[in-house]
């Protein structure tokens, strides 16, 4: 896990929460500077990270195994326990999205894509098609446009990949009903057979 051998920044930022043999790491655009101040991964009460998460399949076993029917912020570095991560693609953080620049991700992507090598989870899932572009655009250097949501035609090695709507509260065109479904269908994919191997 990037704890000891984490990688260091020249800036306050949130820690990756990885390590070989994840089922899952979540990716973001990029930390917000109260996650930052926090210490958390989707710390705002606003976010519909974890009152989602806490209603899909993906958390069901995790749920019972810790006796509460909901996670919060506090709970996102014990998550790695039960094979789920947390990065980012650009480590900077900055205010909002929108504050981070092309030149972020030209620097930034393909450490992640390094990272993500390193630690060779089964899925890595995407937070909104934002960060998924500027992921393949940046670090894989694919120039396609016409990414959409859901279990992606690339691979990363092992690694397959899946997006899923950002769980900001700006993303307007998503319920937080959708997005529960949304982490529900990753929870299938997540548990799909591939080539008779789970």
């Amino acid at each position: 896990m990037t704890r000891g051998g984490a990688p260091r920044y020249p800036f306050e930022t949130l820690p990756d929460y990885l390590r070989a043999g994840l089922d899952l790491v979540f990716i973001g655009i990029n930390p917000g500077l109260y996650s930052v101040a926090q210490g958390r991964y989707f710390a705002r009460k606003t976010s519909r990270f974890w009152p989602a998460f806490s209603q899909s399949m993906l958390s069901a076993k995790i749920r019972g195994a810790i006796g509460r029917n909901t996670l919060g912020p506090e709970d996102d570095a014990m998550l790695t326990e039960y094979g789920i991560g947390f990065t980012d693609v650009v480590k900077r953080p900055s205010r909002n999205a929108a504050d981070v620049r092309p030149a972020d991700y030209e620097t930034w992507a393909p450490r992640l894509l390094a990272r993500l090598r390193r630690c060779r989870p089964r899925v890595a899932c995407f937070h909104g098609l934002t960060a998924f572009r500027a992921f393949a655009r940046y670090g894989l250097r694919d120039p396609r446009t016409d990414w959409t949501l859901g279990a992606q035609p690339v691979r990363l090695g092992s690694v397959r990949v899946f997006v899923v709507p950002n769980p900001s509260p700006a993303n307007a065109h998503f319920t937080p009903k959708d997005q529960v479904v949304w982490y529900d269908r990753l929870h299938d994919y997540l548990n799909a057979k591939t080539n008779g191997k789970r």
